[in-house]
């Protein structure tokens, strides 16, 4: 499969084909809203189908839940509890498909322990669970991509994890998962759903759905907020992959039926990897929810809070009551105690939690405890709830409800279709090493590289080959080359500064100045790429530094009405553009 490039060009001909569409030979098979994983996920499931589709954005791509989760692909282990067996067997099909078949550059098996408090009937009691875990998990077809879970003594506990206090346990057991950057999955779904078709279009917001002569939606008004242009669109099926903004966008087209969704803010706190001695995660019971202690990448992520969120969903924040919670809890169980010193990033993100039963005047279907899919006005197909791990399925059942009985002609064939990067891993993983020597990449780097890229790394590459000034690190975040910045923009459809430092890279939360000392270095490598002048780009410095200079003061606020008020005090960052022919 050959990779497609995301670049202003191609989102400017997704734009056009989004305006020719009101012609009747143009006229798209599917329009799908929202750009979260759900969204990328069915974008990719319809095209996949030989359905002309296009799939828009408000935002950048999973500038919402979809990059602020807890990074895991997983079965959901507490979902035994609840005797869920069905929903955790599905999971971890998902999960073994996408580590074995679909994304294993992305995915990556991890180990984590559940520390028992009891010698003698907790260990029986939980290992009972977790074995039943991975029986579930042996029932898929296919190479088993997981280890068995086992055992461990205290001894062998302290020795995979130091730094857990040692009255903590009295031993554990070691299970696996996987992880995966949430915000980079997006990312690599809409470029593999483009390379077969797809007009992908970020910055694009829905501000009504039009209607028919029958009352059926047919289509869409979009507003380019880079450019303020409103363009008419017209889809044979629009499909509502929006989240926590579900009801919102239900509301567009007039109906008072449809799906009821909650928020709920989860929090994350992100310590250096040196901070905890371990080889291992950790998952824990709270009273209020399940807290992880997740190795990813150079750091530590822990996290999470599960508390009701009202507010505007756009910009949730971590508040002072939020961190002191996750600390508490990862210090109960931590030998070394941290500190807010300790802390050098933090998000929040929302779940889209649905509520039993759906309003009046809805055709639905229930496919799943954890998502449905459902019709609140003919044309209009809403899919909401679910979790990162599922978002395959959910794509599969909203567009074989948005298509109804030509589902059966045309199935979904999305668990055969590799995400770009996939294809020719392993020959690039061999081949790397000669790059390595060329370049002076250590080996920790090119993991990093082939963790991010896979197979794609060969584009780095040819970067690097036209430019070796790209081939180095960035100046105040090392850990990132310069070529994967102009990769941002120049692959993957980054339009912004925000959009590479949060999105692309993760240096929001990364490092302790959260991007703002590699900002310039930055901005001045997709200034060109993006046709910024002095003044464009001295714009996108000032609004990096509003927004984490926002976040910062929310971060001391005591609670969320307090904490959003001071984050929005920086408008967001299309907003500022001006407008552009």
């Amino acid at each position: 499969m050959a990779s497609t490039r995301l670049t202003a060009d191609a989102r400017a001909q997704a734009l056009a084909a989004l305006e020719a569409s009101v012609s009747p030979s143009a006229e798209l098979d599917v329009l799908v809203i929202g750009g979260g994983v759900t969204g990328a996920g069915t974008a990719l499931d319809a095209v996949t189908r030989g359905l002309s589709t296009a799939v828009v954005e408000a935002q950048d791509w999973a500038q919402g839940t979809s990059s602020r989760s807890s990074k895991l692909v997983h079965g959901g282990l507490r979902y035994l509890q609840m005797l869920d067996f069905e929903l955790v067997h599905e999971a971890l099909t998902e999960r073994d498909l996408l580590l074995r078949d679909l994304a294993p550059h992305l995915v990556r098996p991890v180990p984590f322990l559940y520390p028992l408090e009891h010698r003698v009937w907790e260990r029986a009691y939980v290992g009972t669970g977790i074995a039943l875990y991975d029986v579930l998990a042996t029932l898929t077809p296919g190479r088993r991509p997981m280890p068995f879970h086992r055992h461990l003594s205290k001894s062998q506990m302290e020795a995979k994890f130091p730094d857990l206090a040692h009255d903590a346990a009295v031993g554990a057991v070691q299970y696996w998962d996987a992880s995966v950057d949430d915000a980079r999955l997006v990312a690599t779904l809409i470029r593999t759903a483009a390379s077969y078709g797809a007009h992908a279009a970020s910055r694009t917001q829905v501000v009504s759905l039009t209607q028919g002569a029958t009352g059926a939606v047919n289509g869409a008004v979009v507003v380019d907020l880079e450019t303020g242009k409103e363009i008419t669109v017209r889809a044979r099926s629009v499909i509502n992959a929006t989240g926590v903004w579900t009801e919102e966008t239900e509301a567009l087209a007039g109906s008072e039926g449809g799906l009821r969704v909650l928020a709920s803010k989860g929090v994350h706190l992100v310590v250096p990897r040196e901070r905890i001695r371990g080889n291992a995660g950790l998952i824990l019971q709270t009273e209020k929810s399940v807290l992880f202690v997740i190795p990813w990448s150079r750091y530590w992520i822990i996290g999470t809070t599960d508390t009701p969120w009202d507010l505007d969903p756009t910009h949730p924040v971590a508040t002072s009551a939020d961190i002191d919670y996750v600390l508490d809890h990862a210090n109960a169980v931590l030998a070394h105690p941290l500190s807010r010193e300790d802390i050098i990033g933090t998000y929040a993100g929302l779940r889209p939690l649905l509520q039993p039963g759906t309003k009046a005047g809805t055709s639905s279907a229930k496919v799943s405890r954890e998502h449905t899919v459902a019709s609140p006005t003919p044309g209009l197909t809403v899919i909401a709830g679910g979790k990162l791990t599922t978002y395959r399925v959910m794509a599969k059942d909203a567009v074989d409800f948005a298509i109804g009985q030509r589902a059966a002609a045309l199935p979904s064939i999305t668990h055969q279709i590799p995400l770009t990067g996939a294809v020719g891993l392993r020959a690039v993983q061999r081949q790397a090493r000669t790059w390595g020597k060329r370049f002076g990449w250590s080996p920790p780097l090119l993991d990093h590289l082939l963790h991010r890229y896979g197979a794609n790394l060969t584009e780095i590459v040819e970067l690097c080959d036209a430019d070796p000034s790209l081939a180095v690190p960035l100046e105040h975040a090392p850990a990132y080359l310069r070529a994967e910045v102009h990769y941002a923009v120049s692959h993957e459809g980054a339009l912004h500064l925000e959009d590479v430092l949060a999105h692309r890279t993760r240096l929001v939360y990364e490092v302790p100045d959260r991007g703002t000392g590699a900002a310039e270095e930055v901005a001045a490598l997709v200034a060109p790429l993006l046709g910024w002048d002095a003044s464009d780009t001295e714009r996108e410095l000032r609004s990096w530094q509003a927004r984490i200079d926002a976040e910062r003061h929310a971060e001391q606020a005591p609670d969320d009405e307090t904490a959003e008020q001071a984050r929005l005090t920086t408008p967001d960052v299309a907003a500022m553009q001006p407008l552009r022919s």
